[in-house]
């Protein structure tokens, strides 16, 4: 089974949220974006959110989201799995993402949203032990998954949760 490796994150100087994902769908590393399966309500919710126009460009999207100050990312550097169900990761195949420097270089960030549980479950095993203890105070919460499998909640109810972004 081959590596994949995620993502740069989508961020600026001026971030102040950071949502983290656990790492890009087969559909995303294909297509190089985040969030890149149709059926994904990551991008319809920060429409929604942020007053991004339907149908812009991956581009725009993501200089909109940074216009806002946030910042979008993955917990996992680098992982194998089969398919793109997070429950297929091997769990001793896992890499972090370099955290402390990332926040070092966005130092004003001070809040941290997951899309989903197993972006949490990462974050909270693999980077929360080598954080800087200056990191580690943080809000963080957990928002519901935006991913087509987490079918259990509506999209209305997905959006009325992530609005705490924003709040």
């Amino acid at each position: 089974m081959a590596v994949e490796i995620g993502f740069p994150p989508i961020a600026n100087k001026n971030a102040e949220i950071l949502i983290l994902g656990s790492m890009p769908s087969v559909k995303s590393l294909q297509q190089q974006q985040y969030y890149a399966h149709p059926r994904n309500a990551f991008w319809p919710i920060m429409s929604a959110l942020f007053n991004i126009e339907k149908g812009s460009s991956y581009q725009l999207r993501c200089q909109q989201l940074m216009k806002n100050n946030v910042a979008v990312w993955d917990a996992l550097k680098a992982c194998q799995r089969q398919g793109s169900l997070d429950s297929n990761i091997e769990t001793n195949s896992m890499v972090a993402n370099d955290f402390n420097t990332f926040l070092q270089q966005h130092s004003k960030i001070d809040q941290i949203f997951f899309n989903g549980g197993k972006a949490e479950q990462v974050f909270k095993q693999h980077v929360m032990p080598t954080l800087d203890d200056r990191f580690k105070q943080f809000s963080q919460i957990r928002l519901p998954s935006t991913s087509p499998a987490h079918a259990s909640i509506t999209f209305k109810q997905k959006l009325d949760q992530w609005q705490n972004i924003i709040i």
